[in-house]
This record gives C-alpha cells, structure tokens and sequence, in this order.
C-alpha cells in the first residue's frame, strides 16, 4: 500500500497526516473516489475526477486540482505497481471549529491511497434493507464519505448472510446499494433506477448505459420480487451477477446479465486513463 498525502509520498502507510480538527475527520466533510486499477493503469480516471469535482461543489468545497492529483497518483503508482488494485482519493473541508460550522480559511487535505484487491466473486447475495435513501436530502447523488449509513446496512446484509444491501428511497422506489448501482431485468427488459431516485451517478453505470439497450426507470423496489435477473455495476466489481435476492434465487448468470459481462470485458480496455 503506498499513500500520497497533501503534496509527498509518506514513508510509511501509518503516518499520521490528518489534523483532529480536519472537517471531514469530525463530520464526514469530505468527498473521495474510488478506481480500480487494471495492470498499474486507472480505469475511467477522468471521468472519476469530473465526478469528484461535482462532489466537492455539491458540498460547497474549494475544488481540487485535477493536475495535482493525477500527479499524486502517478507518484504512488511508480512507487509500487498493482496488478489489480484500487485508488482512493480524498478531499476534505480541511481544518475547522468542532461542529458543523466550516472555516474556508484553511488548507484542504488531499489523500490519494493505492491497494492490491482480489477480485470480487462472480455472484453476490443481496438483501433489501428497511431504511430509505433521502432522495431529496443534500447529499443525494454525492459522493461523500458520509458512510454510517452504509455501513449499518451491510452489517444487516451480512447478518442475513448476504454481501450487499439494497435500498429503496422515500417513495419506495427501487434506489441502489451500498457501494453498487442496481440494474435488473424484467419481462426481458434490462432496467436501472434513474439518477432523480437518489442514486449515486456511477461511473460504471454510465459506461454500461453507453454501451448496452438499458431502460431508466423508477419503480416500486418490490419489482425484484419478479426481476427474472439482477446484477450489480461498480468500480471494483466491473458486472456481478445476483444468484440471491432476498432468499429468492436468481440465474446466476442469466443472459442479459452475461452479455453484460461479455460486453464489459470487450469494451473496458478502451477507457483505461493512464
């Protein structure tokens, strides 16, 4: 693992490097990415980094250099190659008072972390989970490190013996999981929940809606029940098929959700982003 923290590569992964009166340490005022890494080269980078920037300016951030960051991942690439691995960067508010007030006049932190990862399993179980996306709320769509909630449901999902939670948002409409976009198919028809559900605007998402015949739509989450095959899209699971859903067995995979695979695979080496 090797981290880059505000303008150096550290010496060691366990440096100390943020202040305890960082904004995003104290509330969660901060916004980050993460991209997988295919043979030491990021995918999609400059399609992350225009998110991140969209992120920031949704919680009213000063925006990162883009140039400073690209920069900041090349240093912690050269300095140990992945294979298949990840990148996280973070951006916080920087330093300010205990409490929601933010002080513009400090110093925002960028950290950028890479990582070896193994790869995902090729199918997952899901559960659905009881507490909705605010669709509404000021952080929809965001990519925040805003992560409690997350955390509580996969803890639920794990208890139930799956590996990722799904969430409908206040209008029960079908929104997301925890680290994942849904898409689903229905009467032969692959389907995803529109960004206006409160979803985050996945990156993985997007590229899979270039690529393949998707319809957006809002619906009620209880479709699932009947959804003749589910699978989900990110960064780091590429197209995961769903063999479970709520207990309710699904092919796993089935043909649309292979053809997405195919799809996927052929199509993924065209936006690596060195």
């Amino acid at each position: 693992m090797q981290v880059w923290a505000n303008g150096r590569l550290l010496d060691h992964p366990d440096e100390p490097v943020l202040s305890i009166l960082d904004h995003g340490f104290t509330v969660g005022d901060r916004v980050f990415e993460a991209i997988k890494v295919v043979d030491n080269v990021p995918f999609a980078l400059t399609r992350h980094l225009r998110r991140m920037l969209r992120s920031a300016a949704g919680l009213g951030l000063l925006a990162p250099d883009p140039d400073v960051v690209r920069r900041a991942i090349t240093a912690v690439l050269d300095a140990e190659r992945i294979d298949l691995g990840r990148l996280r960067i973070t951006w916080t508010a920087g330093p300010s008072p205990l409490g929601s007030g933010r002080d513009t006049s400090g110093e925002p932190t960028l950290v950028v972390a890479s990582a070896s990862m193994k790869p995902f399993e090729p199918s997952v179980a899901v559960v659905t989970v009881p507490w909705p996306r605010n669709e509404k709320g000021a952080l929809a769509g965001l990519k925040t490190t805003s992560y409690a909630e997350n955390v509580v449901a996969l803890a639920r999902a794990h208890e139930r013996g799956a590996s990722e939670a799904i969430f409908a948002n206040t209008a029960g409409h079908l929104c997301e999981g925890t680290g994942s976009n849904v898409f689903y198919v229905v009467d032969g028809e692959l389907r995803t929940p529109t960004l206006e559900s409160g979803c985050l605007a996945g990156i993985s998402r997007e590229l899979l809606l270039e690529w393949m015949d998707a319809v957006e739509v809002d619906e009620p989450v209880e479709v699932l029940d009947r959804a003749e095959e589910m699978f989900l899209v990110s960064t780091t699971r590429d197209v995961q098929a769903v063999h479970s859903c709520d207990g309710r067995e699904l092919p796993s995979p089935g043909p649309v959700t292979r053809k997405a695979s195919e799809v996927w695979a052929a199509r993924e080496p065209e936006h690596s982003d060195p």
